[in-house]
């Protein structure tokens, strides 16, 4: 038994739920029911097929978000999260480099490196090593000017940890942000890079070992054992290319209004909703949501 989870940013109609009923249909599954999580903003429909179906219903909709999953173990039991342009809205480092006056130079490469164009931590070395010498009091000041967390952030993870499910930031990023993100939004734990200084001011240099894509998908592996869990029972998201691995071996990986080779790398896509999609496809209305 598969369910698609429809969820709109807006409003979802009948006639979208019908028409992805009728792929469905059209691919050989046999509809069981049609359920309203929240009426007009997320539909489950239940059904029957050999496979999940997903490649008939990609790309046969707009505007609205479709979550394709088996039925059984659809609400995880751990989250592995991506930090930059998912749990928050910035590159951190790209705004870093703004207060030095040099952030077209740093977010082309961030950009090519998030495209997976660029080896991650090359391309980290190189943009770190361009701050040298940024006083370290521009950190607090990006952090209180710039740092927007992600609609939905603090629902997500703070819905899930009251429902049991342990919550994990992993970010290609650095620890004077992660930290302090992680407990704004409610995270078990928070795993990240962290910059070296000399004498207050960046030493362009970044410590070792680095977290990037492997570290990524090592931790979740790390964590579900830990806790007993089959990666099956976890949920991942990010959306550049250094959360493919991670992304991959989650039983929903999901990329979040994500670059091109991590969406077409992930079992789901969030490119309209914000991160309560990701609780609309486990199964939380929004009455259970914790806020």
């Amino acid at each position: 038994m598969f369910i698609a989870t429809l969820i709109a940013p807006d409003t979802l109609s009948e006639d979208n739920v019908s028409h992805v009923e009728e792929v469905l249909r059209t691919a050989g599954a046999s509809i069981v029911t049609r359920n309203w999580i929240e009426e007009g903003v997320a539909c489950d429909i239940e059904y029957e097929a050999a496979s999940s179906l997903k490649s008939w219903v990609d790309g046969t909709y707009s505007g609205f978000d479709v979550v394709i999953q088996p039925k059984q173990g659809r609400r995880k039991q751990m989250l592995v999260a991506d930090m930059d342009s998912t749990m928050i809205t910035i590159e951190c480092i790209d705004e870093l480099a703004d207060y030095a006056g040099i952030k077209p130079q740093i977010a082309d490469i961030t950009e090519r490196a998030m495209r997976g164009e660029l080896d991650f931590e090359g391309a980290l070395d190189a943009r770190v090593a361009l701050l040298k010498g940024l006083d370290v009091g521009v950190i607090d000041r990006c952090h209180a000017e710039r740092v927007v967390i992600m609609a939905g952030a603090r629902e997500l993870v703070r819905t899930m940890r009251a429902n049991g499910a342990d919550c994990y930031l992993v970010s290609g990023g650095f620890t004077v942000f992660a930290d302090r993100v992680a407990e704004e939004i409610g995270f078990t734990s928070a795993l990240s890079n962290t910059l070296e200084f000399d004498d207050g001011k960046l030493s362009g240099t970044v410590a070792r070992p680095i977290i990037g894509a492997a570290a990524k998908r090592e931790t979740l592996l790390a964590e579900a054992q830990a806790h007993g869990l089959s990666p099956a029972q976890c949920l991942a998201v990010g959306d550049g290319a250094n959360d493919i691995p991670m992304i991959e071996v989650a039983g929903l990986g999901v990329a979040y209004r994500a670059k091109p080779k991590t969406a077409a790398a992930a079992g789901a896509r969030i490119d309209h909703g914000d991160l309560t999609a990701l609780l609309y496809a486990q199964g939380y209305a929004r009455k259970d949501w914790v806020v």
